[in-house]
């Protein structure tokens, strides 16, 4: 099996097309063709399922993608090591992040990098804490800062970075704000709720901490960005409960601490791969973060 195979079959199952993965690849579009003919022969199953639109994974395509993209990512980190070891850091380095992710200056921390290793290509995506633990397993990413999802596997490890309590943030003429005292749960009941998608750190410490009190609560406002989860409060239609660091990006609205939730709070994460996978670009950005944060 030769790697450019497996290239060429990552390209296509990513999107979902032959023209635009050979465009993309910068080769002809019947020799991409050629090469994964030859991988499903080699492999004695089809991997496509090719329509005139489009291109859709078979079962044992989607077996093997995972497989093909960590093979893929490890390949890159060991030619990434061997520059390293020759005294220079080039290749690229593939973040993720949630959005306002406590305890980190992810745009000082990537500019910091790129001051320091100007060789290395930076590449940053935001998405929920789930999908950027699937990103990184699967050698799409590099790492990622992201809210605790799940514990450590064989294909996944993570580093503590902060952890902060949840606060409730609600409007100033709010009910809730006149009183200035500590809620819980069940003082929230029959509030609405503006809130992140469920993937995403801080909407899953909030359902986890409502689910423990016995508590339901309705999410009529979802968002996928910060500010407007705050525009929302801003405006009195609904109330939210979200790290502590949040009240400091809009000083008028009013803040209230979060009690009964036992032990919910919300802990900031680097997510990484097996020490063996991790690409020097990951290794030099961790020591970096570590360096700030002393």
């Amino acid at each position: 099996m030769e790697l450019r195979h497996l290239q060429h079959f990552v390209a296509v199952a990513e999107d979902q097309h032959f023209t635009r993965a050979a465009e993309r690849l910068l080769v002809s579009q019947s020799g991409l063709s050629a090469s994964i003919r030859a991988l499903e022969r080699e492999l004695q199953t089809p991997l496509f399922v090719r329509t005139t639109r489009r291109v859709t994974l078979t079962e044992a395509g989607r077996a093997l993608l995972g497989e093909a993209q960590r093979i893929l990512a490890q390949v890159r980190a060991a030619h990434e090591a061997v520059a390293a070891v020759q005294g220079v850091l080039r290749g690229t380095l593939s973040l993720g992040t949630e959005q306002c992710i406590a305890g980190v200056d992810v745009a000082g921390l990537l500019a910091a990098f790129r001051r320091r290793h100007p060789d290395v290509e930076i590449r940053l995506r935001q998405a929920g804490s789930g999908e950027l633990a699937e990103e990184v397993a699967a050698g799409r990413l590099d790492l990622a800062f992201a809210y605790r999802t799940q514990a450590d596997t064989d294909q996944l490890r993570s580093a503590s970075l902060a952890g902060e309590p949840m606060t409730v943030l609600c409007h100033p003429g709010h009910r809730l704000a006149a009183g200035g005292a500590a809620l819980t749960p069940h003082d929230l009941a029959d509030e609405v709720f503006v809130d992140f998608h469920p993937d995403w750190g801080p909407r899953r410490v909030t359902d986890t901490a409502f689910a423990a009190a016995g508590v339901r609560r309705t999410v009529a406002l979802e968002v996928n960005d910060v500010h407007g989860l705050l525009d929302l409060i801003g405006e009195g239609l609904g109330v939210a409960v979200v790290p502590r660091h949040f009240r400091h990006k809009r000083a008028s609205l009013a803040s209230l601490p979060l009690k009964g939730t036992g032990e919910a709070a919300y802990e900031t994460i680097a997510l990484l791969p097996p020490p063996q996978a991790t690409s020097p670009a990951a290794r030099a950005l961790m020591a970096l973060l570590e360096t700030a944060s002393a």
